[in-house]
């Protein structure tokens, strides 16, 4: 056999591996602490400090638990910090749980849309395949969480809260994706025999075991129900036989058409300025399309900062296993000295990891805060969702340089962007293939 590797190669590899005596001391601290502890750069923690020159009053950082629902907490807690302001609240929430049980019912039509779409496809097409290998999950995007409360609203946590499965998402997911598979056999095998016509009852009849199975595991959501509360001043609220969207529309007031999704996707196949969006992307059927709208990062990083200025938070998604470590909530490029400790380096450029499937958005959080320095940023506050015993109290901070390198996306009113890209933003967008790495979803646990 050609090329193989010899016995040779692994004795010079060998020989190498221990040909300076420092190579020992770094191969017993990695092997004692592992990477990133061996390897961690103290003066990161120093210049990555939780102090900002503009940053809102938000609350307490909620947890998310052993779920992938960043994407909701990140867009609910964005509302939340309105709510608080405006009605005199300390940490209010809004329950995660009710955005979830209707996001899984609906992911789970879409899916037998899809599967019904192509089922004239090969089995083993790419496209089937694609859709097969999680016809849903946990994860998500701002246009997902948009079409969702546009059809069902929300709701405060105390009337739909928390839930085994609901914290605990696995088992759940399990079984649904295995149902949903299943019926995707059923769905595809009526059609080649031309039972066209009993399909959508088939569907629909599906459809009410998944409403079952999510009723069972995550709570019933209310259709109406009665909004009470105490403020800050210690006065007592009660409005009575609310609807979840009669609720979103008075309490939360903000208008989803409002905000729109920038990022940053640095390849030769997607130039600035252009939109964008992605194939059989999405939850609702009939809900609002996913849509990017592509810019340099100095643009994206200005209009962050115009809205935290005017102080509203930033819903944004970023790839936060790179380069960050979750005790102390620090993300910085600079954090681990990889390359002195090990003799190379794995660095790519943004545009390079996106290409060759090592990065993408993994996860969304909040932006509350910027520190500038002659009007330019060199860190950001972020809310994550990870509960109170990481970071600052469930706060993160990251670096400027970390923003560049990792952020992907974030979400901006209309109203902070220039007539020049309020044009961009009006043009048809270029559809992009399911598996393009801008049709990744944010499910970071």
């Amino acid at each position: 056999m050609q090329n193989e590797i010899s016995e040779d190669m692994i004795n010079h590899f060998t020989q190498k591996v221990h040909e300076k005596p420092e190579n020992e001391v770094i191969m017993h601290a990695i092997k004692k602490n592992g990477l990133q502890a061996a390897t961690e750069n103290a003066a990161s923690s120093i210049a990555n400090s939780h102090v900002f020159s503009d940053e809102l009053e938000t609350g307490k950082a909620f947890n998310q638990e052993q779920s992938g629902r960043c994407w909701m907490f990140a867009a609910l807690n964005t509302f939340s910090h309105k709510l608080n302001n405006l009605f005199n609240l300390k940490n209010f929430e809004l329950s995660q749980n009710y955005v979830n049980f209707w996001d899984k019912f609906e992911k789970a039509n879409y899916f037998y849309e899809n599967i019904l779409e192509t089922a004239d496809e090969p089995l083993d097409s790419r496209l089937v395949a694609w859709l097969l290998t999680t016809p849903q999950q946990d994860g998500g995007q701002w246009d997902m969480l948009a079409s969702l409360i546009e059809k069902y609203g929300v709701v405060p946590k105390k009337v739909m809260p928390e839930t085994y499965h609901s914290r605990r998402s696995r088992e759940l997911n399990h079984l649904l994706n295995a149902k949903l598979r299943k019926d995707a056999i059923q769905l595809r095998k009526l059609h080649q025999e031309g039972k066209t016509a009993d399909l959508q009852q088939v569907k629909a009849d599906m459809l009410s075991e998944v409403y079952k199975l999510l009723v069972y595991t995550l709570g019933e959501p209310p259709k109406t129900f009665d909004f009470e509360y105490r403020d800050e001043d210690n006065e007592f609220h009660r409005e009575q036989n609310l609807t979840p969207q009669t609720f979103f529309k008075k309490y939360v007031g903000v208008d989803l058409n409002d905000y729109v999704s920038i990022i940053h996707a640095p390849t030769k196949d997607k130039p600035y300025g252009k939109t964008y969006t992605v194939q059989y992307l999405g939850n609702v059927v009939g809900g609002t399309p996913i849509k990017y709208l592509n810019v340099d990062m100095d643009t994206l990083k200005n209009l962050a900062v115009k809205q935290i200025k005017d102080n509203e938070s930033v819903w944004f998604g970023c790839d936060v296993g790179e380069d960050s470590e979750r005790k102390s909530g620090i993300m910085d490029t600079a954090l681990f000295d990889y390359e002195k400790a090990l003799g190379f380096s794995a660095h790519m450029s943004k545009a390079e990891r996106l290409d060759y499937h090592d990065g993408m958005l993994t996860h969304a959080m909040v932006l509350t805060g910027v520190n500038l320095v002659d009007d330019k940023p060199n860190r950001w506050k972020v809310e994550n969702s990870w509960g109170e015993k990481v970071g600052n109290k469930g706060y993160f901070v990251m670096s400027d340089d970390w923003m560049n390198e990792y952020t992907y996306q974030i979400v901006i009113n209309k109203k902070f962007l220039s007539e020049e890209l309020k044009k961009a933003w009006e043009q048809e967008p270029i559809v992009l293939k399911p598996w393009d790495p801008m049709g990744s979803l944010a499910l970071m646990k």
